[in-house]
């Protein structure tokens, strides 16, 4: 009777312990998606902001040929003038959207650092047995070790085959 309670208290261990791995994954898996949702809109913000690039060459490029033909009237003092305030109202809008993408980024990355760490934190709490029975454990490496199987062991120690394989695995022996 108390082999088969004993083993009813395992097999309640082992459940919970299945939940809250099931839980575990269920929260990394959304967190994920969530996270694949911010990087979405970051990939978003960085194509508009290669249009924007884009356009804005084409736009120096147009600015260039008029001063390449008016460049008779004006002298080079007042082209390079031209070209510096062209070019600044030009990155001004680029360099404020990739300090705000920074910002973006940083924030997430704080998120998820918190997150990542109230998980460990929550991992750690979840203890595992080091062993079934403290006084078998040398018992059954001794035995093991010795050459005897698993179904002798279990029934000379009068515990399950699976505590055995449990022990040893928790020994790294097998």
């Amino acid at each position: 009777m108390n082999l088969e309670a004993l083993n009813f208290h395992i097999e309640y261990v082992v459940a919970v312990m299945a939940g809250v791995i099931f839980y575990l994954a269920y929260y990394l898996f959304s967190k994920d998606a969530e996270y694949h949702k911010n990087i979405r809109s970051i990939a978003t913000v960085v194509e508009e902001l290669n249009r924007e690039l884009f356009y804005l060459k084409k736009n120096l490029m147009e600015t260039q040929k008029s001063l390449e033909q008016h460049s008779q009237r004006m002298s080079d003092d007042e082209i390079y003038q031209e070209i510096e305030r062209s070019v600044y109202d030009f990155v001004q809008p680029l360099s404020m959207g990739l300090k705000q993408m920074q910002a973006n980024i940083d924030a997430i990355d704080s998120q998820i650092e918190s997150r990542v760490s109230s998980l460990e934190s929550g991992v750690k709490q979840i203890s595992i047995p080091s062993s079934v029975h403290g006084n078998d454990d040398e018992k059954i490496l001794s035995l093991f070790k010795q050459g005897v199987s698993l179904d002798t062991i279990s029934k000379e120690l009068h515990i399950s085959k699976p505590e055995v394989e449990f022990v040893l695995k928790i020994n790294k022996i097998k």
